[in-house]
């Protein structure tokens, strides 16, 4: 008889929440509470990128826990759209709501956010997106920034445009779908086939968290298919530079050694490109974390966690 899967068991398990941001119940992972909270120590935020949720990040929380004790406060959102944030049936998704989620999210009293002070704010894919132009846009309210590869999307130019319209307004003809899987064990494998560095414990845990059994006995993942879409609204890289210019935080890039971006994109988004955005960040430091990919928070949870604490608990720079 075979032995059961072992699931990984959390050093610092989360509490989950509740909160009600722009008319939807915005689910909130909490790791401490408010009292943690110091100049030196602020909240640190963390959001997701696209087809992720929240929980992901728990990895990371214990190592930094290990590292550090249990001495910070750590939040961590889903999306809407995905995870335990449930939207009503919507066609699409625009990036400025994520944004507007994320002021709202920022300053809530429920969480204990709602005063002026700064926190730490980290994004990972298109979260790490999200944050760029947020920080941009309220810098007053970042202390630290941390991008995990949330490069960004390649140049478009006006005559795209046309072209995204059409394909958008022929998807709608269309229901979006997702696969469905027979048990949370398929999930996991799935998971590990996405990411062959994540082992079989981590999987059954994230698996949990990335899906849920519903009505029909099936697992289904906790990501709105409408996220499938295409965006009619076209990806303006002078705009995004424009916002990454005003970030007054210093800002820590992540990345992992065998990332490759032609996997998505092609030879659509240069190298060079992505570095001369980058440089236009007026305070920014790179790292490059060995034997990682993407899912930088999965694959390396504990040298993140170790970058992660030197950056954030270092004195702050004099103007």
């Amino acid at each position: 008889m075979d032995s059961p899967t072992p699931i990984y068991s959390p050093r610092r398990p989360g509490t989950d929440r509740l909160v009600p941001v722009r008319g939807l119940d915005y689910h909130v992972i909490a790791w401490g509470d408010p009292s943690l909270i110091t100049p030196e120590k602020p909240a640190l935020f963390m959001v997701h990128g696209w087809m992720d949720v929240g929980a992901s990040f728990q990895f990371v929380v214990d190592a930094l826990a290990a590292l550090e004790g249990d001495s910070r406060y750590i939040l961590a959102a889903d999306w809407r759209g995905f995870g335990l944030t449930r939207v009503p049936p919507t066609d699409s998704y625009w990036f400025a709501d994520y944004v507007g989620d994320l002021d709202a999210l920022l300053h809530h009293a429920d969480l204990g956010l709602n005063g002026d002070a700064p926190v730490d704010l980290l994004g990972h894919s298109m979260g790490g997106n999200v944050v760029m132009s947020y920080a941009g846009v309220r810098p007053e309210r970042i202390r630290r920034l941390v991008n995990l590869e949330g490069f960004g999307l390649p140049e478009t130019k006006p005559h795209h445009a046309p072209k995204r319209l059409r394909q958008w307004l022929d998807e709608l003809r269309t229901e979006a779908t997702l696969r469905d899987y027979a048990s949370v064990g398929a999930v996991a494998e799935r998971l590990m086939k996405n990411n062959p560095r994540l082992d079989a414990a981590h999987a059954a845990w994230l698996a949990a968290h990335w899906a849920e059994e519903r009505a029909d006995g099936r697992w289904h993942i906790l990501g709105d298919p409408a996220h499938k879409r295409a965006n009619p609204i076209l990806y303006r890289k002078e705009e995004i530079v424009e916002t990454w210019k005003l970030i007054t935080a210093p800002v820590l890039w992540v990345e992992g050694n065998e990332t490759d971006v032609t996997k998505w994109w092609g030879n659509r988004y240069p190298r060079e490109d992505f570095e001369a955005r980058l440089a236009a960040v007026p305070k920014v430091e790179q790292t490059l974390l060995a034997d990682c990919g993407h899912m930088l928070h999965h694959d390396q949870p504990d040298a993140l966690a170790e970058r992660l604490r030197a950056f954030l608990d270092a004195p702050a720079l004099k103007a």
